[in-house]
């Protein structure tokens, strides 16, 4: 999930495009008439399709594994999630993550909320959030604050679908893009569960 974040992430600052090649695959390359990401975990996605197209049901295994600890690290450096050490059974040392109650996480939440809820249009980057939480099949973890409704569900679909509402036409091309790469993902997640 963190991969397809990241490369949503890239097709919303057109840092990447999406190609189909003559079988039906799904390709990903680095746009070069732009600059290279100046953020290092995007930037180090982009490098890795940068040499050549890369499928992108090969670039998400390549480029996820590394993302949870720098991405954890950043959270904790920014003040949004907190390390809290705990001693389990009296003697066990654990490391427990917690909201840090800065109001980020509940701010990202009122806006996927605002979308999926009430049918606000989304902006592209709350768009891309939205219909990855529902391609890693966390939404319902979110209910109450997110009912766990059929309109939610079907809201949530029409996002990975990329339908995201009228907005501007320049954006057709970056929904397209990250519809795509959410669908490459729920494809990648359903191929590494062992339940389906």
């Amino acid at each position: 999930m963190l991969a397809g974040a990241v490369l949503a992430d890239l097709a919303l600052h057109e840092s990447v495009a999406i190609t189909t090649t003559r079988t039906g695959s799904i390709n990903v390359e680095a746009v070069r008439e732009k600059a290279p990401p100046s953020d290092e975990i995007l930037h180090s996605a982009w490098e890795y399709v940068s040499d050549k197209p890369r499928g992108v049901q090969t670039v998400l295994p390549a480029i996820g594994p590394r993302l949870r600890h720098p991405l954890l690290e950043r959270l904790i450096a920014r003040g949004d999630i907190r390390r809290e050490n705990r001693k389990v059974l009296g003697f066990f040392k654990m490391t427990a993550l917690k909201d840090s109650q800065n109001g980020r996480r509940a701010g990202l939440l009122k806006e996927v909320r605002d979308v999926l809820v009430d049918g606000t249009e989304p902006t592209a980057r709350i768009a891309a959030l939205a219909a990855l939480i529902w391609a890693s099949g966390a939404l319902p973890q979110f209910d109450p604050q997110i009912p766990w409704t059929q309109s939610v569900i079907n809201r949530a679909q029409e996002l990975e679908r990329g339908n995201w509402g009228a907005g501007a036409t320049s954006e057709a091309v970056t929904r397209t893009m990250t519809a795509v790469i959410v669908n490459s993902v729920i494809s990648t997640a359903a191929v590494a569960s062992p339940h389906q």
